[in-house]
């Protein structure tokens, strides 16, 4: 703790005199207390922002807010407040309890705000991002986190947002322009992710379910899911005599944190 001198005390200690109370009967080395500096300020709600796509893989984030009006990558839908204490014990802000915490709200606003069926929300490259703070600025009374909603276009970039966002993936036709495509079959070694709205040849046209008990890469599971999107693919195609799928597991590291599901992949156009 810092001691504050009066003036009083700075003066007598100056002429040597020690010992002393002023007139008003206070010691004149009385302490004052210092004043908490306040946490740092919590982001704006609705706020817009002209992200990087490598900024939306940090956990957090100090861009400066663009009006929304220009081209912007990411927007701000909501802005919380972390709870650190779970069962009794105060966590640090990047314990992975505190950021699935985050990750969870963050991805249950971005569901809200988009609309449309889980299965369109998980066909499309519309994505829930979120930031929390520092551990400096935890230390320093920061509890906040910030949800935003961006459009990852392609393997490292992301896409300009459209005006409005609300609703839109349950609008007709959104999965046309916002759907999950690829330059080639994603058996190919040229194939890339893009939004459908970029030149592309194949698409994922459904979501299919993997069995909660199978094997990772399980024979079973990999026969029921190709027939599966056999299926898909034979309800989009033109032709049904040239008939082509692919089905795409999750990958090992989705798997371990509970991803149970793969894209179905046929050609586009059909």
């Amino acid at each position: 703790m810092i001691k504050v001198l009066t003036t009083a005390a700075v003066v007598l200690a100056l002429l040597g005199v020690t010992g002393c109370s002023g007139d008003d009967g206070q010691d004149p080395e009385a302490t004052s207390a210092p004043t908490a500096a306040a946490p740092p300020a919590a982001p704006k709600a609705h706020a817009c922002y002209r992200l990087p796509f490598n900024a939306v893989l940090e956990p957090s984030n100090h861009a400066q807010p663009v009006p929304c009006s220009r081209p912007h990558t990411a927007r701000t839908l909501y802005v919380g407040r972390i709870d650190p204490l779970v069962d009794g014990h105060l966590l640090a802000i990047d314990s992975d309890r505190v950021q699935k915490q985050v990750a969870d709200g963050c991805r249950a606003r971005a569901a809200a705000h988009l609309g449309g069926s889980t299965e369109t929300q998980q066909l499309a490259r519309l994505r829930g991002a979120w930031f929390s703070p520092t551990l400096t600025q935890s230390d320093a009374g920061a509890l906040w986190f910030r949800c935003d909603l961006v459009l990852v276009a392609g393997p490292t970039s992301l896409a300009n947002l459209p005006r409005r966002t609300a609703g839109i993936l349950g609008r007709p036709g959104a999965l046309d322009r916002f759907g999950t495509c690829g330059t080639a079959s994603p058996a190919d070694k040229r194939f890339r992710r893009v939004v459908c709205s970029r030149p592309h040849t194949w698409r994922a046209r459904a979501i299919l379910d993997i069995p909660a008990d199978a094997k990772y890469l399980g024979r079973a599971a990999r026969k029921d899911a190709d027939a599966r999107c056999r299926d898909v693919d034979a309800r989009a195609a033109r032709d049904s005599l040239k008939l082509r799928w692919s089905f795409e597991w999750p990958t090992r590291e989705q798997w371990d944190t509970g991803q149970r599901y793969g894209y179905c992949w046929t050609p586009d156009p059909a």
